[in-house]
């Protein structure tokens, strides 16, 4: 079904949109600050009061507008599922993650995520891609690989978890997201993401108990980036989100796949001094365009629906 041609490209979508951009391609820079070994929170604590602050803003915001507030219990199943792929498997993995890897390599790594969504959906429906979508698969992988080769010749300990953790948080979020497409839920944007949160929040704080996390002692610059996760990520970022849709075409909206990795990578570059190699340009190109190959497809098949 194509989209409502009433939803034009207007100065207000694109506002919001610009907001999705950058707040969101700047929260791996937040992450990397907010856990770094020097200063930082301990990785589940930390997302922990995140989600949880930003779920229960949410959440009163929800009841503020009156929006139905009680999940069915078909509804608290998916919310769960959801919470724990997307939140825990998802920016959990990155979270961790970002203790010993540098911002812009975790948001390049995640940044594939269409290309995950693309293979679930064609092994769930199972239908075989089209050409141009192995294609883009292929491509997209192979930057992947790319970007992965240098570090993982070399990694060992902690540094070579980190890496298995950022391949397995798009992965999760892929699933994840799947999962919310094909079960959706009723209630509203601000409550189903508020419920994620919350349980997303429970669950950290199992893992940090389980893993023996220490007591906090975060810089104020800790502190600083956890605000600006909480505030400017959980909440505004994603206002900006839900409005964005309403007032864009959503393959407008989708750029921002695009656009968060390369706003982390500059950030990381700029702030923390984090290199950029000739690899990591090659990988990038090569998942931007894999990427834009799985849009083009998805396109074409709407188109011929």
């Amino acid at each position: 079904m194509n989209e409502p041609s009433s939803r034009r490209v207007t100065p207000a979508g694109i506002l919001h949109l610009l907001v999705i951009y950058f707040v969101w391609g700047s929260t791996y820079l937040a992450i990397r600050i907010a856990v770094n070994e020097d200063g930082g929170f301990p990785p589940f604590l930390m997302a922990a009061g995140r989600v949880l602050l930003g779920g229960a803003i949410l959440w009163v915001w929800g009841a503020l507008r009156r929006n139905r507030l009680r999940p069915t219990r078909a509804e608290w199943i998916t919310l769960s599922a959801s919470a724990l792929l997307l939140w825990v498997g998802g920016n959990g993995a990155v979270v961790w993650a970002e203790q010993y890897a540098d911002s812009a390599y975790a948001a390049l790594l995640v940044g594939a995520l269409p290309l995950w969504v693309a293979l679930f959906e064609a092994i769930i429906d199972r239908r075989s891609p089209t050409p141009l979508l192995a294609l883009s698969l292929l491509v997209g992988f192979a930057g992947i690989t790319a970007i992965s080769l240098p570090d993982l010749r070399h990694a060992q300990g902690a540094d070579l978890w980190a890496l298995l953790a950022l391949f397995l948080a798009p992965f999760s979020w892929g699933i994840g997201s799947v999962l919310q497409q094909r079960r959706p839920v009723r209630l509203s944007p601000e409550l189903s993401s508020a419920y994620q949160q919350l349980l997303g929040g429970v669950l950290f704080l199992g893992l940090a108990t389980a893993t023996r996390e220490g007591r906090p002692d975060p810089s104020a610059e800790a502190w600083a980036a956890w605000g600006y996760l909480v505030i400017f990520g959980s909440v505004i970022a994603f206002t900006s989100f839900v409005k964005a849709l309403q007032m864009l075409p959503a393959k407008i909206v989708m750029t921002y796949g695009y656009v968060n990795p390369v706003v982390a990578v500059f950030l990381g570059w700029w702030f923390l001094q984090e290199e950029i190699t000739t690899w990591t340009m090659v990988g990038t190109a090569l998942v931007f365009a894999g990427t834009a190959g799985v849009f083009r497809d998805k396109e074409q098949r709407r188109q011929s629906e």
